[in-house]
């Protein structure tokens, strides 16, 4: 598999399809001038791929006609089975939202200097392998929902494919927000995924319905990838004294996790950090429960207070904190930019970094940092809801 570094992403016309069969070797031309070069893919992942059923093609002609237009902000544009929805403000703010992934591929922010700069990292992968004839292209990064639902009926469902179910707001009201629906019809279950785009934020708002007779357990995390200069040049602001986990990065299909991450010098067996390892410690959110330990390790190489309130993120890491501050600020000297990350209804922060051993501005250039369920799943009570949200806020202005 080669792979395509892109980050930014400017347009539209710039992602490519989840779709496993959308796109083909003559579509690399979507790319961006800047993503032009290949290197080899060294590392194993989960293929980001949405085999649509028969009927549920987004018809991205159908959603222009009805949506679309200056007034509204919005466009759509169809990529074989998948569709980009384009928000844009005035302002010069713009986010991008791949569809039926339901994957935010970029959010560009109003700066200081006048411009605009990408927030998010995003990764576009090309497929070589004998059995993807197609050639079809996979993306990872972004800002993606990555949960499982599940109760004591034996019910275990995640929400893959995202449906557009409306539209509000316009450039002139200063906001733009799509909302997204996934069901599970025969548990009576639905999500609804609200992305909302203001001048100054970009904000992710998960409502989970329960229309069910039994609870429901809600385990994982909202995903979201910044771009940065390198980590060592990074700082994570407001962590102090905070209880922190340290966990193996989460298997999701859309994050990014750099080749060899976690392995010690001289590790020849698989243990807690291998990603190799990965399958079969984790729970049904594809996360560890609190009190399972790693064979091997001890207390305190598994859990710790955090000590530094203004820790840099030069070392690799995968943690999950708790009792964080619900605004934690990312500051990147080497960008001369910072984003406040926030939180509503998660307990928990995932934080992951890929230290300072890979190239600066590069592929692994990134934090990934979410609002999370893990050690403790939330609960939803029969006919209930809850609401989540993880939030992006640019200061920078």
């Amino acid at each position: 598999m080669a792979t395509i570094y892109s980050s930014p992403f400017p347009h539209c016309s710039s992602i490519i399809s989840t779709t496993r069969r959308s796109v083909n070797k003559t579509d690399i031309s979507l790319l961006p001038a800047a993503a032009s070069h290949f290197t080899r893919r060294d590392f194993p992942r989960t293929r980001v791929a949405v085999s649509l059923p028969a009927g549920n093609i987004i018809n991205a002609d159908y959603l222009e006609t009805e949506f679309s237009g200056r007034a509204h902000g919005v466009t759509f544009t169809q990529i074989s089975d998948s569709c980009v929805v384009r928000m844009a403000l005035e302002s010069g703010s713009v986010a991008n939202i791949l569809l039926p992934s339901g994957l935010i591929t970029s959010y560009k922010a109003e700066m200081w200097h006048g411009g605009v700069v990408e927030i998010l990292h995003t990764s576009v992968s090309q497929g070589e392998e004998e059995e993807e004839e197609d050639g079809s292209a996979v993306i990872q990064g972004g800002v993606s929902v990555a949960v499982d639902c599940y109760n004591d009926q034996g019910l275990s469902w995640s929400p893959k494919t995202w449906a557009f179910h409306q539209l509000k707001g316009s450039p002139k009201e200063d906001f733009i927000q799509v909302e997204l629906m996934s069901k599970n019809t025969e548990a009576n279950v639905e999500i609804k995924h609200i992305v909302t785009l203001k001048q100054y934020c970009l904000k992710s708002e998960i409502n989970i319905f329960n229309h069910n007779t039994l609870p429901l357990r809600m385990s994982g995390s909202v995903l979201g990838h910044l771009t940065v200069s390198t980590p060592e040049a990074t700082y994570a602001v407001g962590l102090q004294h905070s209880d922190f986990f340290n966990r193996p990065p989460f298997s999701t299909d859309y994050g990014i996790i750099p080749p060899g991450f976690g392995k010690r010098k001289n590790q020849t067996s698989t243990n807690f950090w291998d990603p190799a390892g990965i399958v079969g410690i984790f729970s049904r959110s594809g996360t560890r429960n609190a009190a399972e330990k790693a064979e091997g390790e001890s207390e305190d190489e598994i859990e710790g207070e955090e000590t530094d309130n203004y820790k840099c993120l030069i070392d690799e890491m995968s943690k999950i904190y708790r009792h964080a501050p619900r605004d934690i600020t990312i500051i990147d000297r080497g960008r001369r930019n910072s984003v406040i990350v926030g939180r509503e209804g998660f307990k928990e922060v995932y934080m992951l970094s890929p230290g300072s051993r890979h190239d600066s501005y590069g592929k692994y250039a990134y934090i990934c940092i979410g609002q999370a369920a893990v050690l403790e799943p939330i609960v939803v009570e029969s006919q209930g809801e809850w609401r989540g949200v993880h939030r992006l806020h640019n200061p920078n202005t």
